[in-house]
């Protein structure tokens, strides 16, 4: 299988995740878990981080009933942890320094590892998931059986419990309403299409999580194949009607991704929903030397202007009103300063 050429595609790729989801042996799930077993399975993942050096990385502990609201939105948009982390009360998160790593703790699964990285990097991706998931192994007795694989709270991800998924932008084939042709044909590859934060979330800004469905007769090595060689189909299809509608509607694309870089450069007061509607037609325009704009702005403003990121960033909790202000503002001065 070859990996090469993968940094290239950054103009359309932002970021390759792995997931793994593993519980401890002779332990019940998590819905059913008693809060002392619960609390055990925080201080053995405590206690293996501790002990092991192989990951040379180290990591910060957030017990998720400590943290505000706010905290714990901004945590989910920066794609940490899921929405569901929090339900039990010995809900965790280990994180390591560089935010590549996290290791969700009595979730819906008792651990879940999570590693992400910038771009098209399945495969480095998945071999930093594999050596966390070796790490943790050496410590914990993870609930295995030898026909059905890694057992897990929920059916769909028994067998290697992996959830593989690279972030694509896709809004060539957005306005062009290819989108859910894409959905029935990437049904046939085992795959499904996911909104920004993943399964039941909306696609935000053209951005699209493609991923695996099958974790059960298949191995993580052909899921991952498979979902490469995919996404490399769809990064093909996204250029060339790009270069397309470029071609032969030249002034219709530019007018769209400049009337949306000026609505932002000039905007007092803008949602989230529009806002990423319009950051996706002005990353776009910067793909396509449109805008001389670097992308890693454009990129840092669809991550910083979520709700609980903003908030952070202000140091207040944020009503609608004075959030829609203050995004116009950050936005602006964004924009600005480029």
């Amino acid at each position: 299988m070859a990996w090469s050429n993968e940094e290239k595609d950054k103009d359309i790729v932002i970021s390759s995740r792995i997931r793994l989801a593993r519980n401890v042996k002779n332990m019940p799930f998590s819905l059913l878990i008693p809060d002392f077993k619960a609390k055990m399975i925080v201080d053995m993942v405590e206690r293996c981080l501790m002990k092991v050096n192989q990951l040379e990385k180290k990591f910060t502990m957030i017990q998720i009933d400590s943290i505000d609201k706010v905290n714990r939105k901004m945590l989910v948009e920066k794609h940490l942890t899921s929405p569901e982390l929090g339900s039990n009360k010995y809900a965790a998160v280990f994180i390591s320094a560089d935010d590549e790593i996290s290791i969700m703790v009595n979730e819906e699964d008792h651990i879940r590892i999570q590693c992400i990285k910038e771009g098209f990097q399945l495969h480095s991706t998945y071999e930093l998931a594999n050596m966390v998931d070796d790490v943790l192994e050496e410590c914990i007795d993870f609930s295995f059986h030898e026909k059905f694989g890694y057992l897990t709270a929920c059916p769909t991800n028994v067998g290697t419990g992996m959830r593989a998924s690279v972030m694509l932008h896709l809004p060539s084939l957005t306005l062009s309403d290819q989108i859910n042709t894409m959905v029935v044909t990437l049904g046939k590859f085992g795959l499904t299409i996911r909104g920004l934060y993943g399964e039941g979330t909306q696609a935000l800004g053209d951005l699209y999580q493609i991923s695996n469905q099958n974790t059960l007769g298949v191995t993580e090595l052909e899921t991952i194949n498979t979902l490469h060689d995919v996404s490399k189909e769809i990064i093909k299809k996204e250029r060339e009607l790009r270069y397309e509608i470029l071609n032969n509607n030249r002034v219709y694309l530019e007018d769209k991704i400049y009337r949306a870089y000026g609505v932002l450069s000039s905007a007092r007061k803008i949602d989230t929903e529009e806002s990423m509607k319009l950051l996706s037609l002005v990353r776009l325009g910067s793909d396509l030397d449109i805008i001389n704009l670097d992308i890693k702005v454009v990129n840092g403003l669809m991550t910083n202007i979520q709700p609980g990121i903003l908030a952070d960033l202000y140091g207040e909790d944020l009503n609608t009103n004075n959030s829609d202000t203050l995004r116009a503002e950050y936005i602006r001065e964004c924009l600005k300063t480029n």
